[in-house]
């Protein structure tokens, strides 16, 4: 660690900063090319199929959830449906808006396991007034 040493220590630290997990994710863009919205906060998709999850211990519900394809990249994902009887609203070949729950650090919320997405619109009806009723849900 001499007067002239700078540009060794400067080399050095630059090359151990790779080391660590956080950075490479960073620098790499991991984050968006694992996020099936490629960072986008909402998504347009359609309904394969309509599905029940089990809630992770202690609780023992039955969470209502939709298996989408998304129209962007073709992507399968699983996303919640938020509300009482919220389901009944939602049929197969829908078109669905979908958003973040928004777990911690983008990850599930709650006690429903691999579930990271909601629905918010029903073929651009917003599914909160569908379940009030105050909207019907257009023929397509």
């Amino acid at each position: 660690m001499g007067l002239y040493n700078a540009r060794q220590v400067k080399k050095k630290r630059k090359a151990s900063k790779w080391m660590k997990i956080d950075y490479k994710r960073s620098k790499l863009h991991m984050q968006k090319k694992k996020d099936p919205l490629e960072g986008c906060p909402q998504a347009r998709a359609i309904v394969l199929e309509k599905r029940q999850l089990e809630a992770k211990q202690p609780n023992s519900a039955l969470r209502k959830c939709v298996r989408i394809q998304l129209i962007r990249n073709g992507k399968q994902i699983t996303a919640f449906v938020p509300g009482n009887k919220a389901i009944s609203f939602i049929d197969e070949h829908d078109e669905v808006v979908i958003e973040g729950i928004g777990g911690a650090q983008g990850g599930p919320k709650g006690d429903i396991p691999t579930v990271k997405y909601q629905v918010s619109k029903v073929n651009n009806v917003a599914l909160e007034q569908l379940v009030k009723g105050k909207k019907q849900k257009p023929g397509r």
